[in-house]
């Protein structure tokens, strides 16, 4: 039987895409307390299935895919630039493909004004007129209202109109950096982009016997599988150790490990490695709230993906980016990182920020294990001692040296030298990730 708050996802996941969503409505329609209906729609929030906007309210939205991480939907704008929807509240749920400031001449604005793409142009009405015909939304900019009959054309074209009180070069500035943010998210990769989904996992129930798993383990060659209740939830783990020596007529539920580790979709690689390397497993569930089985996550899956990350091209670029591009290895030892103190790295001082610092020791770390180890790091451990301001333009030697390495484990010594001088040092433990 499924749980109250699962029933209102499933509700919202029924509804058409533009549906208005209440907090009110969905506990009268399914007669549970506001407080449930309230979690409920905030969990659909969070799986982007629905978008709050100020003065319009909560919308079914078409769930973004991952790859359309550049686009934005009309409803986010509106959040954005702070904007008042018009018209055309229908259309708020649809993704747009590009904007366009209207500042030419009527002509020249209408030739690059294309279905779906938002139109940003201030008080002039015949532009509205001709964007909402062709397809286009509508920001207007500078606080400016419009005719009633361009909002009734809004809302047979179910395409939003909205205004702002902010000016056009602030709105695309505004719609820009958006855009930039999510450029940076896309390259967060979660358990939910990675693991096997649930028709493809192999899993045993609690009353299947051994007999079951050595067939599971023929067929996928893992040997730790999840073991689920009536209900698909996960409610133990067997691995060989666990069936190694008994008869296989013996039921799972006699011989599965209980509470299990499990993470959710929204886990993130690096928080899933981790977990993987320090307890030493080689799959783990994916699981929703009510820790229904969701998929499986196996270490082949997790090192893949973390290899694919670092071949991948950065777009939007983080201050870890930019400090991993200016880290070079020493022409004199390839054992030895340089690089110079740009101005992107210092505080408001003009000197070598502490965050920074931190992370060209934590990346000339991990470049020297991935060299001697050829493994994969997570970093598990730093004290640093940041003992001398660095001035910019100022060139650094950061010299890692190996204390104690183990199968799973480093210990690493880290200073940092600016000309001659010591300015700096860290004590970094790591955990390695074995490819």
């Amino acid at each position: 039987m499924t749980t109250k708050h699962e029933q209102i996802i499933q509700h919202i996941i029924s509804l058409s895409v533009g549906s208005k969503i209440s907090v009110r409505q969905i506990a009268k329609d399914l007669n549970v307390s506001d407080g449930t209906a309230y979690r409920a729609i905030k969990e659909a929030e969070n799986q982007g299935i629905v978008s709050t906007i100020e003065r319009v309210g909560t919308i079914r939205i078409e769930r973004k895919k991952k790859e359309n991480f550049d686009r934005l939907t009309f409803a986010e704008v509106v959040n954005i630039i702070d904007g008042q929807v018009l018209g055309g509240h229908d259309g708020l749920y649809k993704t747009l493909s590009k904007f366009v400031i209207g500042a030419m001449q009527l002509e020249a604005m209408m030739r690059y004004t294309q279905a779906d793409s938002l139109l940003i142009v201030g008080n002039r009405i015949k532009a509205h007129e001709l964007a909402l015909n062709a397809g286009a939304a509508v920001l207007i900019t500078g606080g400016f209202d419009t005719e009633d009959y361009i909002k009734k054309l809004a809302d047979d074209k179910e395409m939003p109109i909205i205004s702002t009180s902010y000016d056009t070069f602030t709105v695309a500035a505004m719609i820009n950096r958006a855009i930039y943010d999510q450029l940076i998210k896309k390259e967060i990769i979660f358990v939910g982009d990675i693991a096997t989904p649930f028709e493809e996992s192999h899993y045993l129930r609690s009353k299947d016997t051994i007999e079951a798993w050595y067939k599971l383990n023929s067929l996928s060659s893992h040997t730790r599988f999840p073991v689920v209740d009536d209900k698909l939830q996960v409610i133990g783990m067997v691995s060989s150790k666990d069936i190694v020596g008994k008869d296989r007529s013996i039921v799972i539920d006699r011989v599965m490990s209980k509470k299990p580790q499990v993470v959710l979709s929204k886990t993130s690689l690096a928080s899933v490695a981790h977990t993987m390397v320090w307890e030493g497993i080689e799959l783990i569930p994916v699981v929703d709230q009510s820790y229904q089985l969701q998929g499986v996550v196996s270490r082949q899956d997790v090192l893949k993906a973390m290899q694919q990350i670092q071949r991948q091209p950065q777009v939007g670029e983080t201050i870890d980016d930019i400090v991993s591009r200016n880290l070079e290895t020493s022409e004199d030892d390839e054992n030895v990182f340089e690089s110079m103190v740009i101005p992107q790295m210092t505080n408001q001082l003009g000197t070598l920020s502490n965050g920074v610092f931190t992370t060209l020791i934590t990346e000339a770390s991990s470049r020297l294990l991935k060299k001697v180890k050829k493994a994969d790091v997570t970093i598990e451990n730093i004290t640093v001692y940041f003992s001398k301001p660095v001035q910019i333009d100022s060139k650094l030697i950061i010299k890692p040296q190996l204390l104690d390495v183990g199968r799973l484990y480093a210990k690493m010594d880290v200073e940092v030298f600016n000309e001659r001088n010591l300015v700096g040092k860290g004590l970094i433990m790591a955990q390695l990730i074995n490819r």
